[in-house]
């Protein structure tokens, strides 16, 4: 949530700013700022509620704002409504000191109060503020940038990535990061700062990722980074390797639309890159089969989609490893007191490797002596750095806040993961692992075939467009594509949906049926076919349209169910990766349909990096 983007070198700043800040619009936010400082360290601030295109407007797209050093930011409210006066950039009253910030400061009313003594005035509600004034208040005590910067990091709690300006510091840009995401890059042209990669990669491949309490001194003629302790540090660069176009829209309407249509590619990239000449590679995550064999049980972690991407793993790994394995929320499980043995395994699966309850959970289990797994998107992200053993996957940008492509990555991370485990403790050889493997080969290919239902789909969609209840059942790996269908619904459609292990319905849930109300069946599973057939059968005798997404084999599904939509034969254990996309085509169109904003939807941060 929230995006910082800071420049300075020889251009003009604020054009800069704000271009990278529409590479952060994913994010999520209410409302923009800039700030701009001249070569004198006079500072211009302007700010807007709304879309960056109203910040545009105001500033002629950054001309009006003459400097060459600046900090822009998008704001998502956490302290204070969505306001002019509370957006980002903040300052102290004489307007020499001014600063951006991503995350939450905890203890900002007593900081609020401890200044507030000391005669500080304040007209923003935000936490923000306060943090700029502690800046301040440190400055004007101790006269140098990096002891105030130092003293404010070692005086507040909470999370944050903040920027400042200081007007006697003309043409350098100061900043620290905890706990929220921030990266550098350089080229001869000067020095840039963003909360993310996208932002910047127009400019320069070669980022800087920072660690807590670094940190980071940007001029025109370099960037220095110190601790907090202000002893200098030597960091090394990481080239990027993705193009910035591949963070574009390309011609496709929307992102998600774009995306979704690449998780063939995306699929291909995982699966290819740990499994190449039917050998099954996972040596790079730095976990011996030695180890492998000897975990306990099996931890999985993380939040929303990630979570899901959990649930489907949980009945993968047990019956093709036959290991025991829970999946936690990684927001509740932060706070639990598990009973843990120390021969588990923690894996935290994360698409921004920021995600703060995730890595909450990642340093809790770290503290206790567990050993962690992470499966991220972003290289050298917060949990990537945290984490014993990192699996990549092979996503690219995800732009769109409702993920889809990351979530097939991740998926087929957990695959490989459980094919690896059922080998190493002997509980799948043979044809069978052969099998398996090239299954997990074929998967792009059906994804393909899947894509292929979107006409069938949207016409589907433009039917259902009126429902207001909407929910999806299934058993198995069918109800854990029921709850990450349920979420991309209502992610962006803004349609009441739920999803339901289908054998709870007739406790209780069965009374929300009506006439009409649409119910989604996923039949997968054949085992499990006809019991959910059965639930199905249940809600139409009450008056539910009923639709169901089966396999192109899948026997003993009623005629009269309204709509059977058929996707491509696989192994049991993957149909979650093919039935995934046809439920992303469905929220799509539907959103599409009532006339939502599918990339950035009400309400949703693509990076969740506050509690």
């Amino acid at each position: 949530m929230c995006g910082i983007v800071g420049f300075t070198g020889g251009k003009q700043a604020a054009p800069v700013i704000l271009d990278g800040l529409t590479k952060l619009e994913y994010r999520g936010y209410d409302s923009a700022g800039v700030a701009v400082s001249d070569k004198d360290g006079t500072i211009d601030i302007v700010k807007a509620k709304g879309k960056l295109k109203v910040l545009g407007d105001l500033t002629d797209g950054g001309k009006k704002l003459k400097g060459l050093c600046g900090i822009g930011h998008t704001r998502w409210a956490t302290h204070g409504e969505p306001s002019e006066n509370n957006a980002h950039p903040h300052c102290n009253d004489e307007k020499t000191i001014v600063a951006v910030h991503n995350g939450i400061i905890e203890n900002f009313t007593p900081l609020k109060e401890k200044l507030m003594r000391r005669g500080y005035t304040f007209y923003s509600e935000t936490d923000t503020e306060v943090a700029t004034k502690l800046v301040d208040y440190y400055y004007k005590k101790y006269g140098e940038p990096l002891r105030a910067i130092s003293e404010f990091a070692l005086h507040v709690r909470g999370s944050y990535a903040l920027a400042v300006l200081f007007k006697d510091y003309p043409g350098k840009i100061f900043a620290i990061r905890k706990d929220s995401p921030m990266v550098i890059g350089y080229t001869d042209g000067g020095a840039y700062l963003a909360s993310d990669v996208p932002a910047i990669l127009k400019y320069t491949r070669n980022i800087y990722y920072t660690d807590n309490h670094d940190i980071v001194l940007l001029s025109e003629k370099g960037v220095t980074f110190y601790n907090l302790d202000r002893e200098e540090i030597k960091k090394d660069a990481t080239v990027i390797s993705w193009d910035a176009e591949a963070a574009e829209k390309g011609g496709w309407e929307h992102f998600m639309l774009k995306e979704i249509h690449e998780q063939p590619e995306v699929v291909k990239n995982t699966v290819n890159y740990f499994l190449h000449d039917g050998k099954l590679d996972l040596s790079e995550l730095n976990l011996s089969e030695e180890y492998l064999k000897d975990i306990g049980s099996i931890i999985i972690t993380g939040c929303g989609s990630a979570y899901h991407v959990g649930v489907v793993a949980q009945y993968v790994l047990e019956d093709l490893a036959r290991i025991p394995v829970r999946v936690e929320i990684a927001s509740e499980f932060r706070y639990r007191k598990p009973v843990l043995s120390g021969k588990e395994l923690v894996i935290v699966i994360s698409q921004s490797g920021e995600t703060a309850d995730s890595l909450a959970a990642l340093r809790e289990m770290k503290q206790n002596g567990v050993k962690t797994l992470a499966i991220v998107n972003v290289l050298g992200s917060s949990i990537a750095r945290e984490a014993d053993s990192v699996f990549y996957t092979k996503a690219g940008p995800e732009i769109s806040v409702a993920t889809t492509k990351a979530y097939s990555a991740q998926l087929i991370a957990m695959y490989l993961i459980a094919l690896k485990l059922a080998k190493v403790r002997g509980a799948v050889a043979g044809e069978y692992y052969a099998t398996l493997k090239k299954e997990l080969t074929l998967l792009p290919e059906k994804i393909e075939k899947t894509l292929a239902l979107k006409e069938e789909v949207q016409k589907f969609a433009s039917q259902m467009m009126d429902k207001k209840d909407v929910f999806f059942i299934g058993r198995g790996i069918d109800y854990a594509v029921s709850i990450e269908s349920s979420l991309k619904l209502k992610e962006i459609s803004y349609i009441h949906s739920e999803a339901y292990a289908a054998g709870e319905l007739k406790h209780g849930t069965i009374s929300l049926i009506e006439d009409g109300t649409l119910v989604l069946g996923i039949l997968t599973q054949k085992n499990l076919i006809e019991k959910t057939v059965s639930n199905l059968v249940e809600t139409a005798s009450r008056g539910a349209y009923v639709a169901v997404l089966a396999s192109e084999k899948a026997e003993g599904i009623p005629e009269k169910f309204e709509r059977i939509f058929r996707i491509p034969e696989t192994d049991e254990h993957f149909f979650a990766s093919l039935a995934v996309i046809a439920m992303q085509l469905f929220a799509y169109y539907l959103s599409v349909l009532r006339g939502n904003d599918v990339d950035k939807p009400r309400n949703l941060a693509k990076s969740v990096t506050v509690e």
